[in-house]
């Protein structure tokens, strides 16, 4: 994957900068054949990153196959939740290489792919053409152009809902009527994919959107009937189960309440995993209740010193960087992963959005995400 580019030119303007400075004849010829290579045929240097295949929990953090400790910088790729159950198609934007290479030029190194359990199982009035088996070749297809590139990938149960009610929104939780049955299938089919993460449901909010009680965070691991849930919920352990039953050993995300934005107790309700391969995902917007620096250090801080801690979604409802940029940097120094919503092009305060155009042309708040990422060694 291409993580830094430097134009033949550009490195011939570095090497007389640097020449002064280097003293050593070996390193010396080094430099001068990468000048001379970069300048001759005409292409990026690249630099190739830490592969992330085989992830796998250690600690507190995410190591690939060869033990190699892994940072996880990425953004949400949104449309595929909502495009299928309007029947308008199957993803918001492009997915083509050309589009991944966009990505990549922002060093990003993994993409959140939401889903719809209606169009993944093909009910509740989804058209053939958007649902069943022509929007899991379509995922799939989608997942295998990424991870060909170097990334990783979430898939990232957004919308669900329970019987014959189509999947049009954000539920208080998973629903068992169909949730059980979606992992099933999803870990059947990527249980080979150790550079595929299952996040296992967007953003609960039991028991009201409660900020921290027992019954919502009873509810989050258990599931049944809850306070504020209108039907049967599938609970975390469930569906930990059912992937591991399905003989998936795949990393798995699984975001707090109140939108996955309070993990006040997590880690007294955390879910048995027979493969002890479970991360928290956390959300965390300008906009939420813990936005403070102060949160930040008292509830998610303790936590990511016990286990890994996976943003899945960072963001701003102002068209800055705000926000972020003092997020981010408190996140890199707890060694945590992150990923900013969303790679759409959309109303930047509304959606929050990072682009303008699928070139990659920035918004206000995406500029302050890519300036983070460009300004960061490569991980």
């Amino acid at each position: 994957k291409v993580l830094n580019v430097a134009t033949g030119q550009q490195l011939l303007q570095a090497f007389f900068c640097l020449k002064k400075s280097l003293s050593d004849k070996k390193m010396m010829l080094r430099v001068v054949a990468v000048v001379l290579l970069a300048f001759l045929v005409g292409h990026a240097v690249v630099v190739e990153a830490v592969s992330l295949n085989g992830l796998r929990v250690r600690g507190n953090q995410i190591v690939n196959g060869q033990g190699e400790v892994v940072k996880l910088r990425g953004v949400t790729h949104s449309g595929s939740e909502y495009m299928c159950i309007g029947n308008y198609g199957i993803f918001d934007g492009p997915t083509d290489a050309a589009a991944i290479r966009t990505m990549a030029s922002w060093r990003v190194n993994i993409v959140r792919v939401p889903l719809n359990a209606d169009c993944w199982l093909g009910i509740n009035g989804v058209k053939p053409q958007y649902g069943g088996s022509a929007y899991q070749t379509a995922i799939r297809e989608y997942v295998d152009r990424l991870t060909n590139e170097g990334f990783a990938v979430i898939l990232d149960l957004h919308w669900t809902a329970p019987g014959s009610t189509p999947a049009k929104g954000q539920t208080p939780m998973p629903d068992r009527d169909h949730a059980p049955t979606f992992w099933r299938q999803v870990a059947t089919q990527y249980k080979a994919h150790t550079n595929v993460i299952f996040d296992l449901f967007n953003e609960p909010y039991p028991d009201n959107n409660a900020w921290d009680t027992t019954a919502a965070w009873t509810c989050w691991r258990d599931g049944g009937s809850c306070a504020g849930v209108g039907f049967q919920a599938a609970g975390m352990q469930e569906l930990v189960n059912d992937v591991r039953g399905a003989g998936a050993a795949n990393v798995l995300m699984l975001g707090g309440i109140m939108y996955s934005n309070s993990l006040t107790q997590w880690w007294n309700y955390k879910p048995h995993d027979p493969r002890n391969n479970i991360v928290a995902s956390w959300h965390s917007y300008n906009f939420n209740e813990c936005n403070s620096a102060h949160c930040w250090d008292t509830v998610v801080g303790p936590l990511a010193e016990k286990i890994p801690v996976i943003a899945g979604e960072i963001g701003e409802n102002d068209c800055t960087g705000k926000y972020i940029t003092p997020l981010m940097k408190w996140m890199d120094s707890k060694g945590m992963n992150y990923l900013a919503w969303t790679w759409n092009v959309w109303n930047c305060n509304t959606g929050p959005a990072l682009i303008t155009s699928y070139d990659g042309s920035a918004t206000g708040f995406g500029a302050a995400y890519k300036a983070h990422l460009l300004s960061k060694e490569v991980e």
